[in-house]
């Protein structure tokens, strides 16, 4: 038996609040809910052993009967990489563009549930009604095509979401975004606007995508030799105007890296690219060519270990070796936090002999986020009641917050949320109403959510101090010591040159055994906690660390 719902509009934001990443909305009226993105985020540095985060979608599974659809706005990882795992749990329908459901099928085949999974295509002009939501969609400018922003038709009034955007006046597909329906929504009444704030920090506009083709341009045109070029795979605009360089420059284009070949293949097969047929050549075949014929599109702009590129530069790829005289364009900006292993790759492809372009003022690279201006500009054409700015750090929903003031927003009805809030509004009147399980889950190979902070914490103490084994042999029936401590260390000391210090620790350990003993304490839980004790303390007075140490008592 189904429950009714009160008749009020929440909006609860599981991802893409205080964080860059794992962008996730969650939309409610009465007995129906939908969601719009669900994407996912890499792991950084206090993160050991992750591969990717996902937001934690108890909120979903606990409303599961409520849940009529998925909605994503583009194609990005922060917007569709959690898909796989939030289908696995929840059997509803995603809507999205052609280019945008290309790239979730390739995602879906990977783990195996496409044929379960219901994928509905949009366009600009489609109207989904699902219970008491109606969604319709507005193009947007973006790094990747098919990008739009949701105006979703609520019982309370209409909410837009604009997913990532800018406002691109010279965009490289010649699609414009859509000023008329952007403007439209605005004149109709727009009860709350969620913006995306990325870029709210930076004054002035967002230079064009096109700005960046003349800039490969000019590197097609004057280098020696092979232009290597590293990207994220699903910046397709970047990818059709180094394919378009290299072409009027005589050049084939090998592509290497998973996500480049899967992503390039999609777009390439549904129209999204234009390539002659000519243009783009195996691995294999680069021999063929004399090096100033060919250039390479590939993966790794942001040095990550296993990347193409960042192989490349090591000399461990098994295909692609960099040359001196090469020529090698990083066209992004650093991701916070991956600075470190983009300088190391910058510094290890410039000790081979390759010609590195990289620098911020280099031109290789422009944001698909609007800056201040075309932030503004987004909140003059919606001219919402109430604004919630999304998708981003603490610091630049705050700025955003500022400009939505400037426009000329009413600066109480300006709602700073975290994730988790449920912010309602029943008959006009808003509020934060209280908080739902939100957060993050991690990903560690096949696991799903079985590592957790205390994982983690023991993941870093391993890290910094290492770990000490101790094994001690009992009797069963005398309770008596028959053999060891005996002490294995690794990643705290070297044991060779610290036989004097593990020795020590061993008589500690068997004196620690003996008091313990004649306190008459005899359970094997309070055994090891004495001994963890009494060897941590001696450690951190010996050597000032604090490794793990890890009693084992086997019985005989």
């Amino acid at each position: 038996m189904s429950k009714n719902y009160s008749n009020k509009l929440s909006i609860v934001p599981l991802g893409g609040i205080g964080e860059i990443g794992k962008n996730m909305t969650a939309y409610a009226y009465g007995n129906d809910m939908i969601v719009v993105d669900a994407g996912l985020k890499f792991p950084d540095e206090e993160m050991l052993g992750i591969d990717i985060v996902i937001p934690d979608i108890s909120y979903l599974t606990d409303n599961k009967q409520r849940l009529r659809g998925i909605f994503i706005t583009h194609g990005h990882e922060d917007h569709i990489g959690g898909l796989p795992y939030v289908l696995k749990s929840l059997q509803v329908p995603v809507y999205a563009t052609r280019l945008t459901l290309g790239l979730i099928e390739g995602k879906l085949r990977e783990h195996g549930i496409l044929d379960q999974s219901k994928l509905i295509p949009i366009t600009n002009e489609s109207e989904v009604t699902l219970g008491h939501f109606k969604v319709s969609c507005f193009r947007v400018n973006h790094s990747i095509p098919d990008s739009v922003g949701f105006a979703i038709d609520t019982p309370e009034g209409v909410v837009v979401q604009t997913g990532d955007f800018k406002f691109d006046q010279t965009p490289v597909d010649g699609i414009h975004a859509d000023y008329a329906k952007m403007t439209a929504l605005g004149e109709r009444g727009v009860l709350a606007l969620l913006s995306d704030s990325t870029n709210a920090e930076r004054p002035g506009f967002t230079p064009s995508e096109r700005s960046v083709g003349a800039t490969i341009e000019r590197v097609f045109q004057t280098a020696p030799g092979r232009v290597i070029l590293a990207t994220f795979a699903s910046n397709i605009h970047r990818v059709q105007q180094v394919i378009r360089a290299a072409e009027r420059n005589g050049r084939k284009v090998a592509i290497v890296g998973r996500s480049m070949v899967n992503n390039v293949s999609v777009a390439k097969d549904l129209g999204y690219l234009e390539v002659e047929p000519d243009t783009l050549i195996e691995l294999e075949e680069l021999s063929r060519f004399e090096t100033h014929e060919v250039a390479l599109l590939t993966t790794g702009s942001q040095g990550e270990p296993m990347s193409a590129l960042t192989r490349m530069a090591r000399a461990t790829h098994r295909k692609v070796e960099i040359y001196s005289g090469d020529t090698v364009i990083i066209a992004s900006s650093p991701i916070p936090g991956n600075e470190k292993s983009i300088s190391r790759t910058i510094d290890l492809l410039q000790r081979i002999g390759a010609d590195v372009i990289y620098q911020p003022g280099s031109g290789v690279h422009v944001s698909g986020h609007g800056s201040q201006e075309e932030l503004k500009l987004m909140l003059n054409f919606i001219r919402p009641k109430y604004f919630v700015p999304v998708h981003g750090e603490f610091r630049m929903l705050r700025k955003h917050a500022e400009l939505a003031t400037a426009t000329g927003v009413n600066q109480d009805h300006i709602f700073m949320l975290e994730l988790g809030d449920v912010f309602e509004i029943q008959d006009g009147t808003p509020r934060v109403s209280g908080k739902v399980t939100a957060g993050a889950i991690l990903i560690d190979g096949l696991g799903v959510g079985d590592v957790g902070n205390i994982v983690l914490r023991d993941r870093k103490l391993l890290s910094q101090d290492g770990i000490l084994v101790v094994v001690l042999t009992m009797s069963k029936q005398t309770g008596q010591l028959l053999s060891g401590p005996d002490i294995i260390s690794r990643g705290f000391v070297y044991v060779r040159e610290s036989e004097e210090l593990l020795d020590e620790a061993n008589r500690v350990v068997a004196a620690t055994l003996q008091r313990l003993m004649t306190d008459r304490v005899s359970d094997w839980s309070g055994l090891k906690m004495g001994v963890r004790d009494a060897l941590t303390r001696f450690l951190y007075e010996q050597t000032r660390r604090r490794p793990m140490v890890l009693p084992i008592i086997m019985e005989v």
